[in-house]
């Protein structure tokens, strides 16, 4: 009998009492059972810590790790430093998966020699999400890495969400977390995609994403936004060493991606904290130089607000706002 490969699951848990058992019984559950679940209690002052210890001792996959409070990626490298899968995965610890994710996800890879395989999620306001729970035949499709990081990029698929994915080991290598970020993901998937020679992407929906109105994305403070652009940013350069077909790719979602913040600053924001947030943001929309070439590949519109975006930042988000584009 074919020896099944070692799945690790990483946990990271901080604060989520109400919804922990739900999210451990949902990996426990799996169709899939070599597992190695790795739950990493990040400091939480809530009963979550003695929630995990109990898990530890009704499931010997179970494996604890405490630490003081670090951030979900600190938690999340530390939980890859701890992990002997050829896979990994990553839940977060107010969400849960269909019975049959991993299975289904791993049965995909094999099939296809996929280093990296992505599902689709529904957001679930209960316990109860509807999910895919068989394991028939779906739609799916196979990209090269070219392709899925432009698609990445443009938020097609193989987004920055790191939960609704299997990942080879060897694919993860060492690309690790960015500590002390908010939005960590955003700094680690793409680098992650880029190591990976197949990936495939399905619309089974196998996760269910709890979206909290105190998460991070709902925090609308200016330094926590402009993570988001710091990673693009980052990426930008990591594709301009490694992928130069996608650089105009990269630049346009920079530039809109600083008009949005520019937009988001200017509705929630005021005073000092409105005037740092467009003063850090209008000389990285006026660096996305394009040439003459590139100019002509995008449409009317992206050219429009591409010259009026890096010309007068400002009140380009001020209209883009009244006229409610890109919100």
């Amino acid at each position: 009998m074919e020896e099944q490969p070692l799945i690790s699951v990483i946990v990271p848990v901080y604060k989520v009492e109400q919804y922990l058992d739900k999210c451990v019984e949902s990996i426990v559950n799996q169709t899939y059972r070599n597992l190695e679940i790795i739950l990493v209690d990040d400091g939480s002052p809530d009963n979550c810590p003695a929630m995990c210890d109990g898990w530890a001792k009704k499931d010997d996959r179970i494996k604890v790790i405490h630490q003081e409070n670090q951030g979900g990626g600190a938690a999340r490298n530390i939980g890859i430093g701890e992990a002997h899968g050829e896979y990994i995965a990553f839940i977060d610890s107010d969400d849960y998966i269909a019975p049959i994710m991993y299975e289904f996800l791993l049965n995909c890879s094999k099939r296809s020699n996929a280093d990296i395989v992505e599902c689709g999620y529904c957001v679930a306001e209960s316990d109860h999400a509807v999910m895919d729970c068989d394991l028939g035949e779906s739609f799916f499709v196979e990209h090269d890495k070219l392709t899925a990081l432009g698609l990445h990029i443009e938020d097609k698929a193989y987004r920055q969400l790191i939960w609704n994915k299997l990942y080879r080991r060897c694919t993860v290598a060492d690309v690790r977390f960015c500590p002390g970020k908010r939005i960590d993901d955003e700094f680690w998937t793409y680098r992650v995609i880029g190591n990976a020679d197949k990936l495939i992407h399905t619309n089974k929906v196998l996760y269910a994403y709890r979206q909290q109105n105190a998460s991070v994305m709902h925090q609308l403070n200016h330094e926590t936004r402009f993570h988001a652009i710091e990673a693009k940013c980052e990426r930008q350069r990591y594709l301009e060493a490694n992928f130069p077909e996608l650089v105009a790719c990269g630049k346009i979602n920079l530039l809109f991606s600083c008009l949005y913040q520019g937009q988001m600053a200017l509705r929630y924001t005021k005073g000092k904290e409105r005037k740092k947030a467009m003063e850090r943001l209008k000389p990285i929309a006026k660096e996305q130089h394009f040439s003459r070439q590139e100019t002509k590949k995008l449409s009317f519109t992206h050219r429009v607000w591409l010259k009026l975006g890096r010309s007068c930042f400002k009140i380009t988000c001020i209209m883009r706002n009244i006229m409610r584009v890109g919100q």
